[in-house]
């Protein structure tokens, strides 16, 4: 019998069908950051040959049968309702792709297939990277086995659009296998897309698994502390020189790169190749990479507006927050507790800092002796996709202090290399505040709203409402001088009834 998830966490699933690779994603919940919770890739290579003989590869499709079968099974099995198909470059291009569709459809009558056209494809990944990334302005390259989807993002907003034929396979296909007159197709390709030239200064987003493989080597080769493709940002001297080297190296070399995926070798040169053209032609200053796309913007496609216009990072924090919490009222009070403390702070600061305040409590069913640690890399690799990683960083080191972590703590490398001083101060200082309400109001709002923090000059001074049941023990008088100490204060304490207190 299927199983039937219950009605506050829904279950969908999506699997994207295309020219190199099939992928099932079963998503849970309704909620602004995507959770999946099952993600299987098999590779099939259905658009081998296609540039030649104008037909789905047989073996391909032979074994889509067969992994279709059991992606139906398991998305059935775990109560994922809809369930649906997108099928992209290869199946739209194939001249049997018509009947390829029929054939899986009379084995799946029960689930919609969409064979999507190359302006659907793009309007899918833009609004998947735009669920990771709100604020995206710039160009967006989506690259299949098939196709390559550029599309214009404005600050949010999705621009124009174009499908070329520069997928991995078709441009080696294309070029037959040769990678300086891959650079030449890529290049007049390019050339018929005039708007490509608008984004000199902006970011390129870059989706797609062979892109995601060189942010991979590149990560290994700077051994970068965090190892998450998502929002991972290189400068575009750095994404060139990459480039470079991939699109010259031959398999021998490449074998023997740190990082990389042995089934993607062959791909590498030509996604390098295509890559190195758009940095030339769009004259991009950076290339984020990101890993939501088109499944992302499916799953989006059916939140409620209410979801969707949610703030990401907020989201992520009350997501945590409902799952590890105590009391879902006392992040709003810490927050407004903490106020003083951060007078001229900006409207990114607040934001990170009203998330760690819903993230602040994640701790409190860990085992006392690991929550530090246990809480840190919660919040470090938690699957919130809009968070990059200073946002990554910041809350992490937050909230790790927050449970009284050692600041050269060896699990806190990571943090203490993606921040820069003034960043990682901000971050413990906050952590040491939280701490200190915390000890204060035993994780209740009401405890906490007898108290109150404010500056007075040289002075850090904690008001007590002595009838609330808070007092100044030992506990809270070493917290609020380690706290007026990071802030180059002097620490002091008044105590009155909440009455002549207001």
């Amino acid at each position: 019998m299927p199983y039937a998830p219950p009605p506050d966490l829904p279950r969908c699933g999506v699997v994207d069908l295309g020219s190199n690779s099939v992928r099932l994603v079963v998503f849970e919940g309704h909620t602004r950051n995507p959770v999946a919770i099952f993600n299987e890739k098999a590779v099939l290579r259905l658009g081998r040959g296609l540039q030649g003989t104008r037909r789905l590869n047989d073996e391909g499709m032979d074994l889509a049968f067969t992994v279709m079968h059991r992606y139906h099974a398991v998305a059935r099995s775990m109560g994922a309702q809809p369930f649906e198909v997108l099928a992209t470059a290869a199946v739209r291009d194939a001249e049997n792709g018509p009947e390829f569709v029929s054939i899986l459809q009379q084995r799946m009558p029960d689930v919609p297939i969409r064979v999507l056209s190359g302006t659907q494809e793009a309007e899918f990944s833009a609004e998947g990277v735009l669920c990771g990334i709100p604020t995206a302005n710039g160009i967006l390259a989506d690259i299949g086995g098939g196709s390559m989807e550029v599309v214009q993002l404005n600050s949010g907003t999705r621009g124009k659009s174009q499908t070329l034929p520069l997928g991995v396979i078709r441009l080696a296909e294309r070029s037959g296998n040769d990678a300086i007159r891959a650079r030449a197709i890529a290049e007049s390709d390019m050339a018929g897309v005039p708007w490509l030239t608008e984004a000199a200064g902006l970011d390129l987003y870059l989706v797609g698994g062979a892109w995601r493989a060189l942010a991979r080597i590149h990560m290994a080769q700077t051994g970068y502390p965090l190892q998450m493709v998502h929002h991972y940002i290189i400068g575009r001297d750095e994404a060139r020189d990459l480039t470079g080297l991939i699109a010259g190296a031959g398999r021998r070399a490449l074998e023997r790169l740190p990082g990389i995926a042995r089934r993607r070798i062959e791909d590498l040169p030509f996604a390098a190749v295509a890559l190195r053209r758009l940095l030339r032609i769009t004259g991009v200053r950076r290339v984020v990479f990101s890993a939501s796309g088109l499944r992302e913007g499916w799953f989006m496609r059916r939140m409620p507006a209410e979801i969707r216009d949610q703030d990401p990072l907020l989201s992520a924090g009350q997501e945590l927050a409902e799952r590890h919490g105590r009391d879902p009222w006392l992040p709003p009070s810490l927050l407004t507790w903490t106020d003083p403390l951060f007078p001229q702070e900006t409207t990114q600061g607040r934001r990170l800092r009203e998330a760690a305040c819903w993230m602040s409590d994640i701790g409190s069913h860990d085992h006392p002796e690991f929550r530090a640690e246990q809480a840190f890399l919660r919040v470090l690799r938690q699957p919130g996709i809009a968070l990059d990683h200073h946002a990554r960083a910041y809350l992490a080191l937050a909230i790790a202090m927050r449970y009284e972590a050692e600041t050269d703590a060896e699990f806190l490398r990571p943090a203490r290399v993606l921040l820069d001083m003034a960043s990682a101060s901000r971050a413990e200082t906050l952590g040491i505040a939280l701490r200190l309400g915390y000890t204060l109001s035993g994780g209740t709002r009401d405890l906490l709203a007898g108290t109150a923090l404010e500056l007075r000059g040289t002075r850090l001074v904690l008001r007590l409402h002595e009838d609330t049941g808070v007092f100044a023990g030992e506990s809270v008088i070493r917290r609020l001088d380690r706290l007026a100490q990071v802030l180059n204060l002097e620490a002091a304490t008044e105590t009155g009834l909440a009455d002549a207190a207001e």
